[in-house]
């Protein structure tokens, strides 16, 4: 069992063979000429600016591609009919119709047309011109995720960067896009005023999570990372003679193609090492780079795993894009090329010269094609081909997509079969080793039917930063999203395996959207008949006073009563809390509908209404803060117009952090945190009734995810609020109580000596009083 891991550049060799048979055969498709007979080319014709033709094919539709020569065309159905040139609307008053760059991004098309970008959209047929491009841009660049439904992925599709090639990269205007080119704002590169020489490209690596500017200086270049920790340092230098156009493999797997006329070169890792192409005969090098060799490169075309090449000599060169450096093959001359031939790749193994053809009855075009079937040419005993070593690799992982949260591990599975007596080595790699760290794991699995030996590969993956074994230098920062691929290959896979293609998944090491937090509720207020289940889903209110609540969530009374809506398709029914016991939710973490773990990590919470007759048990002092802890009026402040809910994952800063610099003045006012390595609960004041809460996982390290919901509780138990004030009700009860011990204490008094004395008084004062009193009723 052999299993390597490594990132390294690769070396491509070019192979002079012989060839007796015709390369191709020529066809011309002349087709739908009747839906463009008397049509009239609206606008300016469209042109491109390079002596040498271009083809821009659409890296996830297949069917759609641009061409760009003396006039531009765009296809949706692989040039299978004729075409009318691509022409820009004279509204837009381009001036000169001049193509210098262009990019699908998406569903629509970017041109930079007469130093200005444009938009396309095909489907819809309109033109639009980009905002926010104030100085001259020659040329874009961007990339495209083909995996649809994911987010992350879109925002790959989304951006785009505009330049202009050549100029000052301490002076130039560089503008970024996230909206497929259809407002851009300029962009700032890291210590970009400090670099000296000229702008040779900027581009988005999204397989390395990285910003690439590619700095060229005394036919010198090298690129210039946007992030940690390829920031600390360039890219290995490499030869710069002429302009190169800079074509990106599909696929985010990091690969580069550097070519001019007369050079060459290869990156299989964002640009961070750069190797020239070598012409090689047989076993020997001939030469280390084509200039050497002489050759002049006409075109390059390019797949997720394949190159081919064809020079101005009539030539054309194939091989493989690999992980480990492999021989690139010399087909046999034939009189293929024309000044406005291209390649192209329709399929794996399959590649096609086109030509357009004018025709002077039509405006139309024609289109000549000279299909290539690649591994049926690499069957020509002639060129000494060896076979395939392996007749089966695949995995369930091919081309797909996937999420790897912080502390979270992906399994991935493959099968490798190969010929008997063979000893294939397989290859696993990550385009981004800063991020994703892998194991890999191969044993042998049993026997198919001929004999061969079954091996099976376990590969495993997490996070860089929780694998244990990178230095830390070398990872990158953990708060970063970040993306990378994994390739499982044959490392001394021969060039007839044409069909046999390496098995790359893209990986997102970032928020699994699958995940989600849930507030356990095993005791609710409907459960113990305090709230009715029916009336709370007849659209419940009630009422919260104005002096339990501020709707500036600033602590102040308000001016009048809240009504509130009970919703409880979101909410259910509260969870039954009582006001005399300190209390904080059970956070729950689910994915797919199914349970994970319950959180104990840091979260804050704050009522939605305002609500403020609650506080915390501990207070940063108690706590244990070594600087001053965060609250919700400093988050809301800072966050300004982002409303009072913006405390989050990213703007959390913890108080036992050591890094952290802020002084700890007020150590008495309340610890708002609950969970982490505090025991921190919620206090309720004096007041039942329901409590609707915001609840959000601050905690950077836990997940990429903004973690958050909103729940609410039942707060019950409190005494009713005093009507009477305290002096009165100590009053009415000691008058009480005398007038019970007055009715015992009077009848004992009457049965002694005083008690008849007093009792003697009473009558006699009665019987004075008896005759005004006949006399002042005989008057009424």
């Amino acid at each position: 069992m052999l299993v390597f891991v490594m990132v390294a550049a690769t070396t491509l060799r070019l192979c002079p063979l012989a060839r007796a048979q015709p390369l191709c055969r020529m066809q011309t498709v002349r087709t739908g000429k009747i839906f463009h007979d008397g049509q009239k080319i609206q606008g300016d014709l469209l042109y491109f600016s390079s002596a040498t033709t271009r083809l821009i094919k659409h890296p996830c539709k297949k069917n759609i591609a641009l061409y760009l020569g003396r006039q531009a065309f765009l296809t949706r159905d692989s040039f299978e009919s004729s075409l009318l040139p691509l022409s820009i609307p004279a509204a837009l008053q381009v001036s000169t119709p001049e193509v210098t760059s262009a990019h699908f991004a998406g569903s629509v098309l970017l041109l930079v047309v007469n130093q200005g970008v444009y938009i396309y959209d095909y489907e819809a047929n309109s033109w639009n011109a980009s905002k926010g491009i104030e100085h001259p841009v020659s040329h874009i660049s961007g990339d495209n995720c083909c995996y649809s439904g994911n987010s992350f992925c879109a925002d790959v599709s989304n951006s785009v960067f505009a330049y202009l090639l050549g100029d000052q990269i301490s002076q130039t205007n560089i503008y970024f896009s996230n909206t497929r080119g259809y407002v851009f704002q300029k962009y700032a590169h890291e210590r970009q005023a400090e670099l000296v020489g000229s702008l040779g490209g900027i581009f988005y690596f999204h397989s390395l999570s990285q910003v690439g500017l590619l700095l060229v200086n005394q036919q010198k270049a090298m690129f210039s990372y946007s992030d940690y920790p390829l920031n600390l340092d360039f890219g290995l230098p490499f030869d710069y003679n002429g302009t190169l156009d800079i074509l990106i493999a599909p696929g985010q797997k990091g690969i580069l193609i550097f070519w001019c006329e007369k050079s060459l070169l290869v990156s299989q890792n964002a640009g961070q090492l750069v190797n020239p192409v070598q012409v090689r005969e047989g076993q020997h090098i001939l030469y280390s780079s084509i200039s050497e060799a002489n050759i002049s490169v006409h075109s390059v075309a390019a797949n997720e795993n394949e190159l081919a090449v064809l020079t101005q000599e009539s030539y054309l060169y194939y091989g493989s894009l690999g992980i480990l450096p492999s021989s690139l093959i010399k087909f046999a001359g034939q009189n293929i090329r024309s000044e406005e031939a291209v390649l192209v790749f329709t399929d794996v193994g399959m590649l096609e010269i086109l030509s357009p053809l004018p025709d002077p009855l039509f405006p139309a075009f024609d289109f000549q094609k000279c299909p290539v079937n690649i591994q049926a040419t690499l069957m020509d005993p002639q060129l000494q081909v060896d076979v395939c070593k392996v007749e089966l690799l695949q995995g369930e992982f091919d081309n797909r997509m996937y999420t790897i949260d912080m502390n979270s591990e992906l399994q991935l599975r493959a099968l490798m079969i190969p010929r008997t007596g063979t000893s294939p080595v397989s290859l696993v790699m990550v385009s981004n080793p800063h991020s994703l760290g892998l194991q890999a794991l191969i044993y042998e699995d049993g026997y198919t039917l001929n004999g061969n030996t079954k091996h099976r590969l376990n590969i495993s993956l997490r996070q860089q930063h929780h694998g244990g074994r990178a230095d830390p230098n070398f990872t990158s920062s953990i708060k970063r999203p970040t993306m990378s691929t994994v390739t499982l290959d044959i490392a001394n896979k021969e060039i007839s395996c044409v069909d046999l293609k390496p098995l790359t998944a893209l990986i997102s090491v970032g928020c699994d959207l699958e995940k989600k937090i849930i507030i356990q509720n095993e005791i609710s207020a409907c459960y113990n008949g305090l709230l009715d289940l029916v009336t709370l889903q007849d659209n419940y209110s009630y009422v919260i006073e104005k002096d339990t609540y501020d709707p500036n969530f600033q602590g102040q009374k308000a001016t009048e009563d809240l009504l509130v809506h009970y919703q409880y398709e979101k909410l259910g029914c509260p969870v039954l809390v009582f006001y005399d016991t300190p209390w904080k939710p059970v956070v729950e973490l689910w994915r797919e509908g199914k349970f994970q773990e319950v959180v104990e990590t840091e979260y804050v919470l704050l009522e939605v209404n305002g609500l403020f007759t609650y506080t915390y048990s501990l207070t940063a002092a108690m706590a244990l803060c070594s600087s001053q802890p965060q609250n919700w009026t400093t988050i809301s402040k800072a966050a300004g117009g982002k409303g009072p809910f913006a405390w989050n994952r990213e703007n959390y800063v913890s108080c036992h952090n050591p890094d952290n610099s802020t002084p700890l003045r007020w150590p008495q006012v309340p610890y708002q945190i609950l969970g982490g390595p505090t025991e921190n609960k919620v206090v309720f004041e004096k007041r039942n009734g329901i409590y609707t809460f915001f609840i959000s996982i601050v905690d950077p390290y836990y997940s990429y995810c903004h973690l958050e919901t909103i729940f609410s509780v039942y707060v019950s138990g409190a005494y009713p609020k005093q009507i009477i004030p305290e002096v009165l009700i100590f009053i009415l009860t000691a008058a009480n109580l005398m007038s019970v011990w007055l009715a015992y204490k009077i009848p004992k008094l009457l049965h002694t000596e005083q008690g008849l004395k007093v009792k003697g008084f009473c009558s006699n004062l009665c019987r004075r009083c008896r005759k005004p009193c006949a006399c002042f009723r005989g008057r009424r």
